[in-house]
Parts: C-alpha cells; sequence; structure tokens
C-alpha cells in the first residue's frame, strides 16, 4: 500500500467532487484492513487478547457485574476480506461486556437528569444541548449498568439519516442514560476509538444507512444484530497506533477542506468581482471588463452553479444593450412600438377583449440608461395579451386534452409526461386567448419557482393551470429576444419585488403586464439572439469541460485508491534480535 503517494498527489484531485469526503472513507477502510499502519510481530497477536477478554467475562459473571453472555454465531462467511495474521476475526459480542439499547424515559419539564437521543449522536460528537430530560424519580429504575461511562459508544439505532452515526463518551456527567433509539456498547481490553473506526467505516456505516433509507425506516440496529456485528480485531498495541493515524489523517483532511473551501471562496469572489463589473450601471470601463470576463471566468468557473451566474450575466449584458454594437441606420425601437401596438388593437377586437392600458414610465422608473434607438416601455405593449389559466377547477379525465401545472414547464421545457387530462369538451371552452399556442410564452406566476419562462415549441392542444401565466407575442417582435428578456434578472428582479404571500409567493397579473423593459430595434434583437446562443454555446462547452474534468478527476482519484491499496512487499516489522 502506497498511501504516501496517494496524499502526495492528492493536489491533483482535490477539486473532484467529494474529494476530501471519499478520502476520509478511504483512511478507515485502510485502517480497518489493516493497510494505514505497519504490523510489529512484538505485538500481542489479537488471539491472546480474545483470551483475556474472555477470561475477564468470567470473571465478572462470578462477581456478579455481567450477565453471562449466550454463545455467538461463528464468523465463517461474514469475514468478508484478507487481514493480517496478527488480527483475528471476532464480533462485538465476544469484546463488550455490555450491549444494549437504552430505555424509553420518563421525561420531566425541568429539574432532571439528561437523556441522550439520536439528536445528541452527531458525527461531531456527543451534543448535550438538545438533550431532554428524565425525571429524577424515575433513575431509581435504572439498573447501575445503564449509566454511562467514559469510553462507551453511543450508537444510533433508528432513522433514516441518523441510523448507524456513533461516538465515544469523553467524562460523561454522572446519571447520564440514553432512550431506547441508541445502542449502548462497552468495550472490554480493546481501544474504544478503534472499534469506532470499524463501526464509522462504509463496511458497517454504508451498510446499515442503505438498509434504513431502502425500507421506509423500518430497518432498525438491533441489540442483537449489534452484538452480532463482526469486527477485525488488530493487537492491542496496534490497535493504539491505528486510532493515533486516523486521527493524524483526519486532521489532515481538515486542513484539505479548509484549503478547498478557502480556493472555493477566492474564486466565488473573483467571479462574482468580474461579473459586477460587467453589470455595473454606465460603467466607463465595460470593453475592458468584460475582456477580462471573457478571458478569465472559464478559469475561475469551477462548479455549475458559476455557470449559471455566466449565463444570467450574458442575459443581464443583453437587455442593456452591452452584448452587441447598435447600428444608426437600424429602425429605432419607437417605430417598431408603434407596429406592435396596431396588432395588439386588431388582436383584442378580434377575440373581444379589454385593451390593456400602458401605464406611462417616469425617469424614476428608469433603473439604466439604454442606447440611442432603444425604447422603455412595459410588457404588455409587447404582447397581444397576457393572461392566465381558467380559473375554475378542471375536471378530470382518463383520455383527453393534456392540463399542464407549474410542475410541468419550470425547466424551461414543456414537460407532457404523467401530466392531468381534461375533457375535450372542457378544452374547447375555453377562450382561444386562454389556450397556449405554438410561439407563445407560458411564465410561471405562483410558488418557489415563479418568474420561469418556457417557450410553447409544440403544436399539441394542450391548457394550463392559472399559476401559469400565457404570453401572446405580437408577431413583429423576435420571439426569441423576448424569451431571453423574460429570462433575464432584470424582469426576475421585478418579479421578485413584486410577489405578494410568503407561503406561496404570488405574480398577479396586473403588475407582470407592467414590468417595464428596455426594447431594442428589431434588426438589434437578431443580433442580441445571435450573440446570445453564441455565448451560451460557449457555457455549453464550459459546462460540459467540467463534467469531463470531475469525471477525469474521479478517474484519477480511483486510480490512487487502487494503487495505495495494492500488494506491496511484506510489511511486518521484523523483532530486533
Amino acid at each position: 500500500m502506497n498511501a504516501e503517494r496517494l496524499l502526495a498527489q492528492y493536489e491533483q484531485v482535490a477539486d473532484a467532487p467529494d474529494a476530501v469526503a471519499r478520502l476520509r472513507r478511504f483512511i478507515l477502510d485502510l485502517a480497518v484492513r489493516g493497510k494505514l499502519v505497519t504490523q510489529d510481530v512484538r505485538d500481542e497477536p489479537a488471539s491472546e487478547l480474545l483470551k483475556r477478554i474472555a477470561a475477564e467475562k468470567q470473571r465478572l459473571v462470578k462477581v456478579g457485574e455481567m450477565d453471562k453472555q449466550k454463545p455467538l454465531l461463528p464468523i465463517g462467511e461474514d469475514a468478508d476480506f484478507a487481514i493480517p495474521s496478527s488480527w483475528c476475526w471476532t464480533r462485538l459480542g465476544a469484546i463488550a461486556s455490555y450491549i444494549q439499547r437504552g430505555k424509553s424515559p420518563k421525561y420531566a419539564t425541568s429539574d432532571g437528569a439528561l437523556v441522550v437521543s439520536q439528536r445528541c449522536v452527531q458525527w461531531r460528537g456527543l451534543d448535550l444541548a438538545v438533550a431532554k430530560q428524565v425525571t429524577l424519580d424515575s433513575l431509581a429504575d435504572y439498573e447501575q449498568v445503564r449509566f454511562l461511562r467514559s469510553g462507551d459508544l453511543l450508537w444510533n439505532s433508528t432513522g433514516t439519516g441518523t441510523i448507524g452515526r456513533v461516538v465515544r463518551l469523553v467524562d460523561p456527567p454522572d446519571k447520564l442514560v440514553c432512550d431506547s433509539h441508541v445502542t449502548v456498547v462497552r468495550c472490554l481490553e480493546c481501544d474504544p476509538e478503534y472499534i469506532r473506526t470499524w463501526l464509522r467505516s462504509d463496511h458497517v456505516y454504508a451498510l446499515i444507512e442503505d438498509r434504513a433509507a431502502g425500507s421506509t425506516n423500518q430497518v432498525e440496529l438491533t441489540a442483537q444484530m449489534a452484538i452480532n456485528q463482526v469486527v477485525p480485531l488488530p493487537p492491542l498495541a496496534e490497535q493504539h497506533r491505528i486510532v493515533a493515524k486516523v486521527d493524524e489523517l483526519m486532521a489532515l483532511c481538515d486542513r484539505l477542506e479548509a484549503a478547498r473551501q478557502a480556493r472555493e471562496a477566492a474564486r466565488d469572489r473573483l467571479a462574482l468581482a468580474s461579473l459586477n463589473r460587467l453589470n455595473a450601471p454606465d460603467s466607463e470601463t465595460f470593453q475592458a471588463a468584460a475582456r477580462f470576463a471573457l478571458d478569465a471566468l472559464p478559469a475561475l468557473t469551477t462548479r455549475p452553479d458559476q455557470i449559471k451566474q455566466l449565463r444570467q450575466a450574458i442575459l443581464n449584458l443583453a437587455v442593456r444593450g452591452r452584448l452587441v454594437r447598435q447600428d444608426p441606420n437600424d429602425e429605432p425601437a419607437a417605430q417598431l412600438l408603434k407596429r406592435v401596438a396596431g396588432e395588439i388593437t386588431a388582436y383584442g377586437k378580434a377575440n373581444r377583449i379589454g385593451q390593456t392600458q400602458v401605464e406611462p414610465i417616469s425617469d424614476a422608473d428608469l433603473p439604466f440608461s439604454v442606447p440611442n434607438g432603444w425604447q422603455w416601455t412595459r410588457l404588455c405593449a409587447l404582447f397581444k395579451v397576457i393572461t392566465d389559466g381558467d380559473h375554475q377547477p378542471p375536471p378530470k379525465a382518463d383520455k383527453g386534452v393534456a392540463f399542464l401545472t407549474i410542475g410541468n414547464v419550470t425547466t424551461g421545457q414543456l414537460d407532457f409526461t404523467d401530466c392531468r387530462l381534461v375533457p375535450e369538451t372542457y378544452f374547447k371552452s375555453l377562450a382561444p386567448y386562454r389556450t397556449p399556442a405554438k410561439g407563445d410564452i407560458l411564465y410561471t406566476v405562483v410558488g418557489a419557482t415563479y418568474g420561469r419562462p418556457a417557450l410553447v415549441d409544440t403544436e399539441r392542444d394542450f391548457c394550463v393551470q392559472r399559476h401559469i401565466a400565457i404570453l401572446k407575442p405580437a408577431a413583429a417582435m423576435s420571439l426569441r429576444f423576448l424569451m431571453a428578456l423574460l429570462a433575464s434578472p432584470f424582469i426576475y428582479d421585478q418579479a421578485k419585488r413584486s410577489t405578494t404571500g410568503t407561503a406561496q409567493p404570488t405574480i398577479a397579473l396586473r403588475p407582470l403586464r407592467n414590468f417595464i423593459a428596455p426594447l431594442p430595434p428589431l434588426a438589434e434583437q437578431h443580433r442580441i439572439v445571435a450573440k446570445v446562443d453564441a455565448l451560451m454555446a460557449l457555457c455549453d462547452r464550459l459546462e460540459a469541460n467540467l463534467i469531463s474534468a470531475a469525471a477525469t478527476r474521479r478517474r484519477l482519484l480511483d486510480a490512487l485508491f487502487a494503487e495505495a491499496l495494492a500488494p506491496t512487499e511484506d510489511r511486518e516489522l521484523q523483532a530486533a534480535e
């Protein structure tokens, strides 16, 4: 085993997903396989340690300090990997004087003694700040053996996410007891911290956790399961060496994790500073900031959430007129708005719907200046109608027309998988402007996922719940520019400010219709869309590179782990002559 080479090359894979967590698990795996420290032939073999433990148990039974134990099951096939010759496979019951679940306490509201529950048993140690209290009177019913002692192992025995956590007690308070969801393991002659190392290794912990997670919380760690848990037992002297080495390497993992977090924080600050420079209003240094950002961000981007920030920055630049050059020969946006207004009026008359009056825009409403040729307006001036689905609960049907809810559109794509159905007669009863058509945009207006646009790219008939707004774009507009506008942070910020309610945030149609929008000339809209597409393709490549780099780091980490486990020369130290 070449653990030194693993640690020497670890920096190459330090940014692999869960690298430090995997290293911690690997250290525990090496420890319980006898591959973390050298064996010393001068150590008393584990077989002799087991004889001493058995003799001590007989003595404790004779003096009445422990009950006689039933014979344990033979190890058999439970020994699932090879161990050094000086080690022995045994069972937890063979090396413990006491293994028992706590009992259900009689809780006190105050002035009681502390009782350890699952919440108290954390990987970082015992947290008695969350402990409840048991009545002092009820402590008289506790046998002396149930009061916890220094060195006891507390092993969570129920609950997905909590089962399998184990801690070692150090100087517990007097009269401390456990409830029935925690198992107490009291070792004899062994180093309890080594036994804890075994119990928190994937050989034990991952198996217990997987069983609990896969059985709707019904699997419990019973006392008999704990008693019959197999243990690879080293000589006592080697147990101490293993514990010391594990402590040393876990401290190293702490430092590696702190260094990784520091690197991530530094990258986050630099990336955020670059994006903020791009998004600063009327920055005179925009061109320089843009060049720096495009050059530096790929190197600073190591996580998918950072790619998301870059995509949002691109959309923000697009709606501010900073993504492409303006052309003075373009028809001004004011002329475009006149044509759109004609469309809106004609659509309203044809569908007998009232025309939304565009609220005036004051200088105080404008968050930034727009280029010459652009025009400030409101969303209702860009769409023939902004409405929502039918407000009446729709009838259900086994066959019929798809009825989409927010969950079907929150990814930005229409998802008809397992969607509800409504009768075709109900669909036909809806006004045409309340049913989406190809080229429309849906916009979520209720719940935690409000403010997400989705393009209708199908000719399939369907309808939507009232929690989804239907925006029918004017034909004179660039549909893809409108999608970029609605997906931009500028529009989302207005959506966030306009929500009402806390448990279920809601954007009413009136404020949605009156979101202010910067409108470029139509020719520039097309140039913006082309540039956005090119930059989003760059983001796609960055994201693909991240996935590829993460996979490469995983493979390298796996290779280093495999090399560290590879057989080497005989590692047992020869006794001095």
